[in-house]
Formats: C-alpha cells, structure tokens, sequence
C-alpha cells in the first residue's frame, strides 16, 4: 500500500455535522494569531489543535458494502464488547423474547458515522433520555441516553439498532424518520465524541463475530440473515413453505431381441455386444486349447 492511499484511509471528507465546529474552531484560530497580544496567540494556536482535531474526528470516508442480500453489516466502527441474546428495548414495541445483541463500543478515535446493517424500512423511531456512563459498559444499555430505530425487512422480521451515548457523547444525530426506506450500509446518523451502538438481531441467527473484534462501518458481515425453512428471502414476495419436486418417473430397461444387434429404449439406442469380437475371441481360446489336446493323444 503506498503513503497516499494509507493517507486516503485516514483523511476523508468531514461530516455535515462538523461545520459549527470547523467553523467556530477555524475562526478562533485565524482571529487568536492575527492579534498582537501573546494570550490570543496561545488560544489561536489551541483553536487551530482543535480544528485539526474536529476534521479528523468527523472524517466520513467511503465504504464498500457487500452486495449480498441476506447479510447484516457492521452498523458503526469500533469493537465488539458483548454478544449475547437479551430482550429489545422496551419503546420499540418488539416484544420481550429474547434476540440476539451486538454491542459495538466507539473510541474517540474511531469513525463515528452510523450505518444501516441490512436494507429495511423504518418503521419506529424512539428517544429515550438517561445517563451518561462509559459506553463500554452493559449497563450503558439500559441506562444512558439513546435513540433506538426498528427496521422491517422486505420478509417482514425485524431488526434494531440503538444509538447510545457515552461518557463525552452529548449529542445522538439521526436522519431516519419513520416510513424511510434505507439500503445496507446507507448512512443514517452520528453520535459526538464516543459512544456505543447496539445491533439487535432476530434469534434464528448465528453472529459472526466475536468479543474483541474490530468493526468498520459497513462493511464486515455480523451475521447471515437466512429466510424461515433455511432459505434465502426473495425480496419480491414473502417467503413460503418449501415445495417439494415430484419424484421422476423409473427409467424404462431396454427390451434386448435376439436377433437385433442394437437394441432400443425410450431414451435412445443401447450398444448391444460386438459379434466379430466375441467370434475372435472364441477363436483364440480354441488355437490356445489345441497343443494341450495333442498332448494328452
């Protein structure tokens, strides 16, 4: 990999949502060196840190997203902290059975754009205040601020994701509105400064993934989300009952005639013995038998 492309990985396009900080930061910055007072010079230079420390934090880079259906990808960047089956939050009304959950926790350093994990349209959004815990904590969950979107999918299960603030995080960003329809690995929101993202998936699935791995957003597949009776959904109709194929009918034995050195079937002409080889054969073993005859006379 050459020094530009490691440099594209890294340096990317800002989010939307940084333009207040860029702004305000870059303004400070120009202000505080242009002064002649030696106060304004050090919050200038702090302000031009900052600048630099908000185009790198709300970088958006592209994301190759696997073209696969069935799958569910990472929604946001991070590493995995918890995969285990609890029941959903309460305010998205999907019951209390208990579903699978990946637990995504996001570094200050980590991209913090989030991701739809798989297409789906949304058919709940829910905020719910709280606190503000370290993120990589499981009570984090319950406790902290959060803002929870159920998707529908086109087979009609359902799928969550949860976006969770943490201990710096003060401010959840979403795009989603009930009724949109989104495409897997289409943006959808951002959370400020650290913070943690719960993937909910329905309970007929495998993760796979595990505790500790690294995500990016969008691209790594958490888990295969494979249609009832162990197919894949077709998107253009609900998915039914397996249909079972009729046995073939028995294949017909070929009628073979003395006299009819190529016999027939239904399935087309069956090669019969070869007469001159089995004549030359016989043949031989007689020229073979001869000098024993002669012998015992």
């Amino acid at each position: 990999m050459s020094l530009i492309q490691s440099i594209k990985l890294v340096i990317a396009p800002p989010h939307p949502a940084a333009r207040p900080f860029l702004l305000a930061s870059g303004a400070g910055a120009v202000a505080g060196r242009l002064l002649p007072f030696r106060l304004t010079k050090w919050l200038g230079t702090a302000c031009g840190l900052f600048f630099g420390f908000c185009l790198y934090f709300f970088r958006d880079p592209e994301r190759v997203t696997p073209a696969a259906p069935d799958v569910a990808v990472a929604p946001a960047d991070g590493h995995i902290v918890s995969i285990e089956k609890v029941a959903p939050p309460p305010e998205l009304e999907m019951g209390d059975a208990p579903v699978w959950r990946i637990a995504t926790f996001l570094s200050v350093l980590d991209v913090h754009v989030n991701r739809m994990p798989i297409a789906g349209t949304v058919t709940r959004v829910a905020y719910h205040p709280g606190q503000f815990l370290n993120a990589s904590l499981d009570k984090a969950s319950e406790l902290n601020e959060r803002n929870a979107l159920r998707l529908t999918l086109r087979d009609g299960r359902q799928v969550a994701v949860v976006q969770i603030a943490g201990l710096i995080a003060r401010r959840i960003l979403c795009d989603a509105e009930e009724g949109m329809q989104y495409e897997t690995g289409e943006r959808f929101g951002l959370i400020r400064f650290g913070s943690r993202t719960d993937l909910y998936l329905p309970p007929d699935v495998t993760p796979l993934v595990e505790v500790g791995q690294t995500m990016v957003g969008g691209e790594p597949v958490m888990a295969r989300l494979c249609a009832p009776h162990g197919r894949f959904p077709h998107w253009s109709h609900a998915p039914g009952p397996p249909v079972e194929k009729a046995p073939a009918p028995p294949r017909a034995r070929p009628v073979i005639q003395p006299d009819d050195p190529e016999p027939h079937d239904h399935a087309g002409p069956v090669r019969g013995p070869d007469r001159h080889a089995i004549r030359a054969g016989r043949a031989l073993w007689q020229c073979r038998r001869r000098p024993a005859d002669r012998r015992m006379h």
